[in-house]
């Protein structure tokens, strides 16, 4: 597998750059999440994203924003004529995106262009060729999800957004590539319940799952990293 990080700010984007969105390629080519500025950054090397799925993690807009403008591209634009990806949602997204279709355009709008299908916890699912299983993570109130994806051969976990807990663990467990969020300088500056990573206790995850790489994303430009950490940036390409 390839992994290809297309966006990798934090809830508010570093300078120049896009927002979640991870595209993993093996047999076929899923996108974990979609956030602003993400269908940009895919059309730059082709006039249109040729994906087979996309999985969104939860329902913070720099995780899924981009679905608006791919809704436009996809009816009107140059991905009219491209096949629909599949669009896997938490449980429950596709009553939420209906609502959002309500209030942005009209019901079905993303029903429309894409093949909306729902995961549910801890229970795999292929997508492009690969399987891929989510666990619910705590961010906050809001229910959330990280995925772990594999070929057969090699397995990557992607945290998504969340706070320390033992099924971030469970998530890493024994994979090749860790690819963890680290949104904070310091555990104590989150809220109450927690919802994010320092990039110690994502350094602390990394080391209780036994999993062999780890890469940090979803980090302000502006905090710097300690010696021997690894932080993603726009465009990194990873062999998994």
């Amino acid at each position: 597998m390839k992994l290809t990080v297309v966006g990798c700010s934090p809830a508010w984007p570093n300078p120049g750059g896009a927002q979640s969105g991870y595209l993993v390629e093996g047999p076929g080519r899923v996108l974990l999440d979609c956030g602003p500025g993400v269908l940009a950054r895919l059309r730059a090397g082709e006039v249109w994203p040729s994906i087979d799925a996309i999985v969104v993690t939860h329902w913070h807009l720099d995780h899924w924003g981009d679905l608006v403008p791919w809704v436009w591209g996809a009816m009107v634009g140059p991905g009219r004529r491209t096949e629909q990806p599949e669009l896997w949602l938490p449980p429950g997204g596709t009553e939420r995106l209906a609502d959002f279709g309500t209030r942005l355009g009209w019901e079905d709008m993303f029903a429309s262009v894409f093949s909306l299908r729902e995961y549910a916890d801890a229970r795999p699912f292929a997508a492009g060729g690969l399987e891929v299983t989510a666990l619910e993570l705590p961010h906050y109130l809001l229910q959330t999800f990280g995925v772990r994806v594999s070929d057969g051969d090699r397995t990557l976990a992607y945290s998504g957004d969340t706070g320390p807990s033992d099924r971030l663990v469970e998530l890493a467990r024994d994979v090749d590539l860790f690819l963890c969020e680290a949104t904070l300088e310091r555990a104590e500056y989150d809220g109450a319940p927690r919802g994010h990573l320092s990039a110690d206790e994502a350094v602390e995850a990394f080391r209780a799952a036994g999993a062999r790489r780890l890469l940090l994303t979803h980090r302000p430009q502006e905090l710097s990293l300690g010696a021997g950490l690894e932080q993603v940036h726009d465009g990194l390409e990873v062999d998994v």
